[in-house]
């Protein structure tokens, strides 16, 4: 049995999911999109039309899969575009990757938005996500048919060092603990 949580702000009421009640379909998502999603921050998933319909995706209930891979120049961008908006993303080591992280609703696709989240071609409108303590999985392209097995992806080393002042002579360690800011906007790493 897994016990679904919120990932962050105010407690909900607790839900208990069974492996049978998860859909079978997912789609994988690379970190912190995947945790944006499940935590209820991002409620599109970009995506190109030609994905979509390779993927054969379309509305319905679905798995959030967090892919293995995360490069740091995507997660920089993205964890600015998540602060931009008032939400302090995990530290990439506590981000789960290859794994299911919970369920989602797929409402639509949408080729059109005035959402500051809407950044491509065309994209699923999210809602009800509900998040579940990781089962590791591998993943695929598109909507895949999930099976639980493998293990979590340990975090690389540029995941352990981010976040951490670089002590020099004039500071040193004075501030290991101040908070991640940007003079400006971080380049976006796709197009």
């Amino acid at each position: 049995m897994l016990r679904v949580r919120p990932l962050d702000g105010p407690p909900r009421a607790s839900i208990c999911l069974t492996m049978p009640d998860l859909p079978r379909l997912a789609l994988s998502v690379r970190q912190p999109s995947a945790w944006a999603i499940i935590a209820g921050h991002k409620p599109i998933e970009n995506r190109t039309m030609g994905a979509i319909r390779a993927g054969r995706m379309g509305p319905g209930r679905i798995c959030i899969h967090a892919a293995a891979g995360l490069k740091e120049d995507e997660f920089r961008y993205l964890y600015w575009r998540l602060e931009k908006h008032g939400v302090q993303c995990p530290h990439p080591q506590d981000l789960p990757r290859g794994a299911i992280i919970g369920t989602v609703d797929v409402t639509g696709i949408i080729t059109q938005s005035d959402s500051e989240w809407f950044g491509g071609k065309a994209g699923l409108t999210l809602a009800n996500p509900a998040p579940c303590a990781p089962i590791p999985a591998p993943g695929a392209l598109g909507y895949f048919e999930w099976t639980a097995g493998g293990s979590l992806a340990a975090p690389t080393r540029w995941m352990t060092r981010w976040g951490k002042a670089t002590a020099d002579d004039q500071t040193g360690e004075m501030f290991p603990d101040a908070p991640i800011r940007f003079k400006s906007a971080p380049p976006k790493p796709w197009s």
